[in-house]
């Protein structure tokens, strides 16, 4: 598997859908991204924490491929970095394909945990009709296929900023596959 380069980085301090571009993002071990909604050690996403409030944060950090929006353009949406709510933007990894517990360090620095795949919401239409049925899809097989992303959690925190090479490490096989988180 080859390794990539960070194209973006962005956050949000409140909970919307779309995040703001940073020149650098300060990664904590155990809680996320500083200054973003998703920061801490237990579960921020709202549909989760309605669930059980004291899991902990395995969607601290999400990543999402540039080939992916690239591949939308050519389908025919316009949808910028940062656009569907992702705090990296990937460019040469294909991330969902990545097995379970992988390790990404960036830059110097940081290394994250691979926890699974992000299942984007309904929220993803009303930012582009019909947008979740491009990310969100059955193979001819009847498997889910999901596109949006993946979700980590920071291993080892610092800064990262665009530009920064991502080495890519996979862990012991047999690997297992992702699954939403």
């Amino acid at each position: 598997m080859k390794n990539g380069i960070v194209i973006g980085v962005f956050r949000k301090e409140d909970y919307s859908f779309s995040k703001d571009a940073q020149e650098e993002l300060t990664l904590v071990q155990g809680k996320g991204v500083v200054g973003d909604a998703h920061f801490g050690k237990l579960v921020k996403h709202r549909s989760r924490v309605a669930r059980n409030p004291n899991q902990p944060n395995l969607r601290q950090v999400h990543l999402l491929p540039v080939e992916l929006l690239e591949e939308l353009e050519r389908k025919g949406y316009r949808v910028n970095p940062g656009e569907l709510g992702e705090n990296i933007t990937t460019k040469g990894i294909d991330l969902i394909e990545l097995p379970l517990g992988t390790l990404l360090e960036i830059g110097e620095d940081v290394s994250l945990g691979v926890t699974g795949l992000r299942d984007p919401c309904y929220q993803i239409d009303n930012f582009q009709k019909g947008l979740l049925s491009e990310v969100v899809f059955s193979d001819n097989e009847g498997n889910l296929i999901l596109k949006a992303g993946i979700m980590t959690v920071v291993l080892k925190g610092g800064q990262i900023k665009p530009n920064d090479k991502i080495v890519i490490k996979l862990p012991p096989k047999p690997f297992k596959k992702l699954e939403i988180v």
